[in-house]
């Protein structure tokens, strides 16, 4: 049997939600997808502040074991410096395509060395929520980003932007295509992040949300992070 993740999701439409069994069997991360130039370069410049060598072009699209996918609240990382950044997120599930969100987390520590290795490292968690693409891309723009932190005993926002910054989907799965790749059934693929706030950095506890203003509902989801021990 090949690999895959299966869940259970709800798909909310305009007329409604209902819920339904995901089987996942690709995970795709789309890197440095900006569409602002000034915003991409200042992720880059960020990351390059930790040791990450800048990318060969952009965007780039990493494969992560479909094992990596999680809906769980609680995911564990090794040592104490990996971090979370908030994505949206394209499904093909059904033959349609859906957005949602969640968090391309990655090991800090080991990116300096290897981008695809430190993101295979850690878990991706995603909400169990989705909306239709269709539904959203009139005022694509119009929706938002946004994370929250835990430090020094409070939360801290870390990311809050909209995602007017990035590339749009449908330019997205077409460089996509460029690329070979498709976003076939079964296919989820993260579609990029935004800026952090006062830096990249680690926390014990990560809350994510994708916002659309227009039609009044979010996509949230949040998720403690266990340091597992480094020993040898």
């Amino acid at each position: 049997m090949p690999a895959q993740v299966v869940f259970d999701a709800d798909f909310t439409t305009r007329e409604g939600s209902r819920r339904d069994r995901v089987t996942v069997h690709k995970v795709i991360v789309g890197g440095w997808t900006g569409r602002d130039r000034d915003a991409l370069q200042h992720h880059i410049d960020e990351l390059a502040k930790i040791g990450v060598q800048p990318p060969s072009k952009t965007p780039l699209f990493y494969r992560v074991g479909v094992s990596r996918l999680s809906t769980a609240d609680v995911i564990e990382a090794l040592g104490e410096g990996s971090s979370g950044e908030v994505e949206y997120v394209l499904l093909n599930h059904g033959g349609r395509i859906w957005v949602g969100a969640g968090s391309d987390h990655t090991d800090r520590v080991v990116e300096h060395m290897g981008i695809s290795v430190a993101k295979q490292l850690c878990d991706k968690p995603i909400a169990t929520e989705f909306w239709p693409l269709d539904e959203v891309e009139g005022h694509w723009d119009k929706l938002r980003l946004r994370s929250v932190i835990a430090e020094n005993g409070a939360e801290v926002v870390y990311q809050d932007g909209g995602v007017a910054g990035l590339i749009s989907p449908r330019e997205l799965l077409a460089k996509l295509a460029e690329e070979g790749g498709a976003l076939d059934d079964g296919v989820l693929m993260f579609g990029g992040t935004c800026g952090a706030i006062g830096g990249v950095r680690s926390s014990p506890r990560f809350g994510f949300e994708l916002t659309d203003p227009v039609l009044g509902r979010t996509i949230a989801h949040s998720y403690d992070v266990v340091p597992v021990p480094i020993v040898g």
